[in-house]
């Protein structure tokens, strides 16, 4: 069994859980966090980011940091979204070790000594759960696998489906992610960024106990398209090659239609031929201009310097952690 919780000691492991619309999860959540983690040879702490959950999280959190001493609270100004809510947690937690799980129970808390374990017996910096039967409906797996693969085509990093936020991390991966102060934070891929020696370990996939899930199509496409931009310039270098490709089709065209034109097959220029040239290449300019506004609007919010995130309340604080 573990030893007592420290308040003023770097406890062992970190366990960070980003809470949003899981109010109902906590109790069990938490419970079986504890049990999981007595099998490992140090203390731990559970950090749970309330990223302003609208079912009262945060009053569940302050409950159960009053009966449990390894649970600390984290209170987000607003919500920041998901991944945000993580970097919030790994700022806060002090562990040699870091697990970061969704709070949803989809992530087995009792895979962590596994992973544990396989880091171990490996020597490795961190070990990623890979899902194996993913509880998913097919229209998410379909739109997660279809994610990955655009990713890993733009990104040139490979990326794998089944891997999402779940899995441990030594501290001087969660101190190389903590650099990275971009505002575009997508965990997963910032952890395979910054290198170190790591693996993947198969576990299993749970089916969500409460609720769905508060990813909404409209959200999943923001955060693609917010990933796509902030981790890879591929789509304006294919933009540049799409471009010179139509303007050597266009010069090719042009050839053949003088060519035609002087041996007399041409005797009336076409207005509907002119029209579709017009609209095709109206429509193709704005979206490559489009496209080269995204990303000047996203060199403008990282510009602007601003937190990641802000604080409003916390819970269990201890002395060491700065505000």
């Amino acid at each position: 069994m573990a030893p007592p919780f420290l308040p003023d000691a770097a406890p062992l492991l970190s366990v960070v859980s980003p809470v949003y619309r899981g109010a109902a999860m906590l109790d069990e959540l938490v419970q079986r966090l504890l049990a999981a983690v007595r099998e490992l040879p140090g203390s731990c702490e559970i950090i749970l980011v309330d990223d302003r959950s609208p079912d009262n999280a945060w009053a569940k959190i302050e409950e159960l940091s009053q009966q449990h001493t390894e649970v600390r609270g984290v209170r987000l100004s607003r919500n920041f979204g998901q991944h945000r809510a993580i970097a919030a947690g790994l700022d806060h937690c002090r562990g040699q070790w870091v697990v970061v799980l969704d709070c949803d129970l989809q992530d087995r808390p009792e895979e962590i000594p596994r992973l544990w374990g396989h880091a171990q017996q490996h020597g490795l910096d961190y070990v990623l759960a890979s899902r194996q039967d993913r509880q998913h409906g097919l229209g998410q797996r379909l739109v997660s696998g279809a994610f990955y693969r655009v990713l890993r085509y733009l990104t040139g990093v490979p990326h794998d489906a089944s891997v999402a936020n779940f899995g441990l991390y030594q501290r001087r991966v969660i101190e190389a992610v903590q650099h990275m102060p971009e505002r575009a934070r997508f965990f997963p891929v910032m952890v395979r960024w910054v290198g170190f020696q790591g693996a993947t370990l198969p576990v299993a996939h749970a089916a969500r106990s409460n609720g769905g899930s508060s990813y909404s199509w409209g959200r999943r496409l923001q955060l693609a398209f917010d990933v796509m931009l902030a981790w890879s310039d591929k789509p304006l270098r294919l933009a540049v090659q799409f471009g010179l490709l139509v303007t050597g089709l266009a010069f090719l065209l042009g050839l053949i239609t003088l060519v035609r034109f002087w041996v007399g097959q041409i005797s009336v220029p076409g207005y509907t031929s002119l029209v579709l040239l017009l609209c095709f290449f109206a429509g193709l300019i704005i979206s490559l201009v489009g496209m080269v506004g995204l990303y000047v609007g996203r060199t403008f919010e990282e510009a602007k310097q601003r937190p990641v995130y802000l604080v409003d309340a916390t819970t269990n604080r201890p002395d060491s952690v700065a505000p």
